[in-house]
């Protein structure tokens, strides 16, 4: 699920005349090593998609060589008519792999493309750095823990209608890692942030019977009802466009609700429910409304909220490296040679970051290689041993599973009915030391 994307006027074209391909020659003669970027960079989704390419670029221009060889670029397009689609990303990864000067990926940027394409670059033992992919089946099961889960009863990945993370890996050998902690700490984050800096006891739980949403619901409940709070009631919904839930929340209110949670997505009735609540509750940030990174900034979600759009409440499971004074000096950087405000985006500094760590083990892989070009696997080795890397997002490692150690999902408020306002970051909840479970 994308956690993101922040509203802009339009994307620069930025070397993207074929879609296809483009590169950052050094311009000096010697050996080169590829990095390739998979990702949506056109249409709608490259409004996420060509700022995230952008945190790419700007690493390799600060660092044009590396242990000797020269580093480039190479960039394909993972959108079909403005949208991610997994059979382009895999068509993409398929290119890369029969290019022996790629010896590692960054992206994808969606977990339904990542699903795509985690399996030709596992058979090549082709390295994936994901800046942004979120669906925790992408790494490790089960879809959804026992502790999240309401029922104590674990839901695994098949179970959720999605394929289990060994069966994309055929090596059996882990390739894909990711930035970005999982979903399945969405909804516990929200419950946090509800009980703890909202003050809520007493709270209404919807979701739109889809997987991702029923998961983000299930969390919250079994979180907040751990921490103390009361789920007065709870409904799975089939979205429709003449879905009302007046009666819904007319019970809700009766038994004292003091907010509402959704787990699910905008297009899903997400924010329309929103606006149906005014009906009920009045308008007004007074009565909360939380979700997960599925309306999270998302301008549709402000417009069909109208004008009960602000107290939306969402969780992005990602850092918001705005907010950290380490990254600032390198974020002014950036801006001073990428001067349109579309250049800068959510994953801008995530992907300078993954940029950053795929230099990192390239380097120890060609060091290990006696300064020889190092085999794929070898750059795969060299990311899954990483431990105390130290990025601008801050220091962080991965797992046995290729999961980010530094667990942090973030906290956005809407603050007005103008669905091109910027939403206002709220806090982080940090899962680092401790998991909610």
């Amino acid at each position: 699920m994308r956690a993101r994307l922040r509203t802009i006027a339009c994307v620069g074209a930025l070397c993207l005349a074929s879609l296809v391909a483009c590169s950052g020659d050094s311009g000096s003669k010697g050996p080169t090593i590829k990095i390739g970027v998979d990702l949506p960079l056109s249409g709608v989704d490259g409004q996420a998609g060509t700022p995230t390419l952008n945190g790419v670029r700007f690493y390799v221009q600060q660092h044009p060589q590396l242990e000797g060889f020269n580093v480039t670029v190479s960039a394909r397009d993972d959108a079909l008519k403005g949208i991610h689609d997994p059979s382009a990303g895999a068509r993409n990864i398929t290119a890369f792999v029969a290019d022996p000067e790629v010896l590692g990926v960054i992206g994808p940027f969606d977990s339904s493309v990542a699903r795509s394409a985690i399996p030709p670059a596992n058979r090549a033992n082709l390295a994936m750095i994901s800046p942004s992919a979120t669906n925790r089946c992408l790494t490790k099961e089960p879809f959804l823990p026992a502790g999240l889960n309401p029922t104590r009863q674990a839901i695994s990945c098949v179970s959720a209608g999605i394929p289990a993370p060994a069966d994309l890996r055929p090596t059996k050998v882990n390739n894909f890692f990711r930035l970005v902690t999982t979903d399945d700490l969405q909804g516990a984050a929200a419950a946090e942030y509800g009980y703890k800096n909202l003050n809520l006891l007493r709270v209404a739980v919807l979701s739109d019977h889809e997987a991702y949403g029923q998961a983000l619901a299930g969390s919250f409940r079994s979180r907040f009802n751990k921490l103390g709070g009361l789920v007065v009631a709870d409904m799975d919904f089939a979205p429709s466009p003449t879905l009302d839930l007046t009666g819904f929340f007319t019970l809700a209110k009766k038994e004292l609700a003091q907010a509402i949670y959704f787990g699910g997505v905008t297009a899903n009735n997400g924010c329309t429910i929103r606006a149906q609540m005014a009906a009920v509750f009045g308008a007004g940030a007074k009565i909360p409304y939380l979700g997960g990174s599925g309306i999270a900034e998302d301008p549709a979600c402000v417009r069909d909220a109208g004008s009960n759009a602000a107290g939306i409440y969402a969780t992005v499971p990602a850092i918001n490296p705005d907010e950290l004074p380490a990254a600032q000096t390198l974020i002014s950087a950036f801006k001073g040679q990428y001067k349109n405000a579309w250049d800068y985006g959510a994953y801008t500094i995530g992907a300078y970051d993954a940029t950053a760590l795929l230099y990192d083990a390239l380097g120890r892989a060609i060091r290990a290689a006696g300064g020889k070009a190092p085999a794929r696997a070898d750059v795969v080795a060299q990311l899954a041993s990483t431990k105390d890397f130290q990025g601008a997002t801050g220091k962080f490692g991965f797992d046995a599973d290729g999961d980010t150690t530094l667990r942090v999902v973030s906290i956005f408020q809407a603050t007005s009915s103008d669905p091109a306002a910027q939403w206002r970051w709220m806090g982080v909840v940090d899962y680092t030391a401790k998991l909610p479970y």
